[in-house]
């Protein structure tokens, strides 16, 4: 039985990146009839930000992203002693030595270019615990995604701590031991984790463990350049819904960062992507993230809603009235809910007038003094426009100006009805006035 995992840590919110992830362990799982789990990766107790967990849990939820099982709690196995137990088989089969060597700081005094660590013959009885790796040797395996077998030599790889003085273990013994525990199938991992997995191979075969399949995802392409990074974007799956954007547009969009089904197909639901879902559709290059993809994904996904479930999604965003009518009247022009007091504005203030959007002022005013003579008859305007003359594009710019303060507007008889008599005829006089001024 296939069984995936998604391995976040409780460092913040959930990235767009680790969306992706658990999303593709989601669908491998269960486009197998398997089980896709969940681990909560917080021995980094620094770096742990009080409630991430949570948030984790519900924005998964949110996205119809469902574990099977109790999710696993790095912290807790390591309270339980879970971890020390396989390092103590490491150490007495001479694969694992003490380290007293003062702690780095990657950060600030770059990584150490040392690859034998000068403790692992001293025969030390206390201290960190780091791997010590062999040399003249090959570690290689076959990775799924990226379909290729890929070989180090291990005089490449350095000795690697496994357990810190202070009793946790780093992510490199933690997610051998506990895909394990899991009896996870499948791995996938961003393709920054490629260089560890030599070290990860070593432990599996030192501690005897059946080895898993890994695959490494490629890299998410930011718009500015260089990897989709938390310092030049926004890379929180809650700061995109919060901006307006539907869990269900979001996902879509994110699953296609990387893989591709074989008829090209974009628009998928949660299970329509398990049911296409094809290990081999995954892409060698790296994807580029388009804000203009995502925004014509979500207003797909925007107008398959009914005016009653989109009126509902609104209420967090909608400053302005909530009218089922102006509603169904601006559907197809929402990119994001959150436009939705932008677009409608003009319902309920009427706009500032900006004369430099009328092309021809003096053909806007001869426009205008028409229309005000004949809205009682609005429904057999078009004809009567077509006797005067007037051009019916540019006569109905001049209204959709003069009432709604913008050359894109929803259909501008609709408005007139919803605004009422009285409004419009209100708001042309004004404009009207304006214009004689400027004329």
């Amino acid at each position: 039985m296939y069984r995936t995992r998604f391995a976040p840590s409780p460092t913040g919110f959930l990235h767009i990146g680790g969306l992706r992830t658990a999303a593709y362990a989601y669908a491998l799982a269960k486009h197998n009839h398997g089980q896709f789990l969940l681990r909560i990766e917080d021995t980094d107790q620094k770096r742990e930000i009080e409630g991430a967990t949570q948030k984790i849990f519900n924005t998964l939820k949110n996205f119809g992203l469902n574990w099977d099982e109790t999710p696993v709690i790095q912290s807790e196995r390591t309270q339980s002693g879970e971890y020390t137990k396989f390092v103590k088989l490491l150490l007495d089969s001479d694969h694992a030595f003490y380290c007293q060597c003062e702690g780095r700081n990657a950060k600030t005094e770059g990584y150490s270019q040392i690859l034998r660590d000068p403790c692992r013959d001293k025969n030390l009885s206390s201290g960190a615990v780091k791997l010590k790796v062999p040399d003249n040797n090959t570690v290689s395996y076959k990775d799924y995604v990226l379909d290729k077998q890929i070989s180090w030599n291990t005089n490449d790889v350095p000795d690697t701590t496994l357990l810190k003085s202070d009793g946790f273990p780093t992510y490199h013994l933690a997610v051998v031991i506990d895909d394990h525990f899991m009896r996870i199938t499948h791995a996938l991992r961003g393709h920054d984790w490629l260089p560890s997995t030599p070290i990860h191979l070593l432990i599996y075969d030192y501690l005897q463990f059946p080895r898993i399949e890994i695959g490494h995802l490629t890299d998410i392409q930011s718009p500015r350049g260089g990897k989709l990074s938390k310092r030049q974007d926004s890379v929180s799956c809650e700061q995109f819904i919060d901006a307006g954007y539907l869990p269900e547009a979001l996902l879509n969009f994110v699953i296609l960062l990387g893989w591709a089904p074989k008829d090209n197909r974009e628009l998928f639901t949660l299970p329509e992507f398990v049911e296409a879902f094809d290990p081999f559709g995954f892409q060698k290059s790296n994807p580029l993230f388009t804000y203009d993809k995502l925004n014509w994904f979500n207003g797909q996904y925007i107008r398959q809603k009914s005016d009653s479930e989109l009126l509902e999604l609104l209420k967090p965003y909608a400053k302005n009235s909530l009218d089922p009518k102006i509603v169904n009247l601006v559907k197809d022009r929402l990119v994001k809910l959150s436009d939705y007091d932008t677009l409608t504005s003009f319902f309920s203030t009427p706009p500032q007038l900006n004369p430099s959007l009328f092309n021809d002022p003096h053909n806007s005013l001869n426009h205008l003094t028409f229309a005000l003579n004949n809205l009682s008859n609005i429904s057999n305007l078009t004809d009567q426009i077509k006797t005067e003359g007037f051009k019916v594009g540019d006569f109905f710019m001049s209204l959709r100006i003069a009432i709604c303060g913008s050359r894109f507007t929803p259909p501008i008889t609709e408005v007139m009805e919803i605004i009422g008599k009285h409004e419009t005829i209100k708001r042309i006089n004004l404009v009207i006035e304006k214009l004689k001024i400027k004329n």
